[in-house]
């Protein structure tokens, strides 16, 4: 029964990541419906939180993929100690040993083995467990802060909006009403920086799933770019729906995979070609720079005046004895105003809130 509730306290977990409303009550009842069924029949289990967990209709497709991803290709059994165990397979690539035996047994899908999996280092995984990451990274729909716009509508209160009022008491004859209007709102943009140098290859391809996670989640709003020895849009590439697909696109956009790395020529192309005002820069990187340190920290600074908040993303910084020693991060930390992890999936879904709430 721990092992049950675990499991399905994790589903829940997932399911509110993912904009559902499975709050601690609607978990409870799960668990009270669950003591009534068989949790070793896969129909009975669906159903009990798709009845349970799920509030509206919009809550059913997004209930759906994410029972399909938590529990994919699960199959029950029952152990001899008489203990009941959940369990799901884990799709793992061809030449994969872990986990599971070669004959494609299952895995078990214990809440305590999800949190494991959830604070590992990505470049420290199997095949299998990353694409799991993958998967749970394709369902991250993080909201973003919302800026005020140039743009106006009509409202009860506001400033007065002369051009509606004059035209309808030229209409009607009279001033019968004041008309007022306010500015609109939109969600604040974000341009992403993915290191894709040889340092950052362990890191490039999930790096590039959560840039597209963000770019599906906010198309209009979102802009991505791959640097290395050059800089590349990619924000058209990712805006493909299956994130497969996307990565091929982008793999053949991309014309410099695991060279070096010059951030700083790279940020001063941006700034002169495009612009960040306004906007939440975030560059996923390890700051091994192999162009002058100098330029990169003189690009940062004028980065900074532009954009609203500039995030770093750097897998090392998740290790407690992580110090910024290389040249570029140096020159570039007195112009961040996050310097966050990106090593694993807990480290992605905080970054998600970071932009949520920046």
């Amino acid at each position: 029964m721990d092992e049950l509730v675990a499991t399905m306290t994790g589903f829940a977990r997932t399911l509110r990541a993912a904009g559902v409303g499975a709050d601690h009550e609607r978990t409870q009842n799960l668990l009270k419906a669950l003591d009534h069924l068989d949790v070793t029949d896969r129909d009975e289990v669906y159903w009990a939180g798709r009845l349970t967990l799920c509030a509206t209709p919009a809550d059913l497709p997004r209930y759906d993929r994410c029972f399909a991803a938590y529990f994919g290709g699960m199959k029950a059994r029952q152990v001899r100690t008489a203990t009941t165990s959940v369990t799901r397979h884990l799709a793992a690539r061809e030449g994969a040993g872990e986990p599971g035996g070669d004959d494609g047994t299952a895995a078990p899908a214990t809440a305590s083995s999800i949190e494991v999996l959830r604070h590992r280092d990505v470049a420290r995984m199997t095949d299998a467990e990353r694409d799991e990451v993958h998967r749970m990274l394709a369902m991250l729909r993080g909201g973003r802060p919302l800026r005020r716009s140039r743009r106006f509508e009509s409202a009860h209160r506001g400033v007065l909006d002369r051009r509606r009022t004059i035209r309808e008491a030229l209409r009607k004859g009279d001033v019968a009403r004041l008309r007022r209007r306010r500015h609109t709102t939109r969600p604040r943009g974000v341009v992403l920086f993915v290191d894709i140098s040889g340092s950052m290859a362990p890191y490039a391809e999930t790096l590039l799933r959560f840039a597209h996670a963000l770019v599906r989640s906010e198309p209009r709003t979102t802009r991505v770019f791959s640097v290395g020895t050059r800089l590349t849009p990619v924000t058209a590439e990712l805006r493909h729906r299956d994130p497969g697909t996307a990565l091929n696109e982008v793999s053949k956009a991309v014309p410099d995979w695991s060279g070096g790395t010059r951030l700083g020529e790279e940020l001063r192309e941006f700034l002169t070609r495009h612009h960040a005002r306004g906007a939440i820069v975030v560059i996923a990187s390890d700051g091994w720079e192999r162009g002058d340190p100098e330029l990169l920290g003189t690009q940062m600074a004028r980065l900074s005046r532009q954009a609203y908040r500039v995030i770093w993303v750097n897998p090392h910084k998740g290790y407690a004895d992580y110090q910024p020693l290389t040249g570029g991060m140096r020159a570039a930390l007195p112009y961040v105003d996050d310097l966050v992890a990106g090593h694993s999936l807990a480290a992605y879904e905080e970054l998600s809130e970071r932009l949520a709430h920046a």
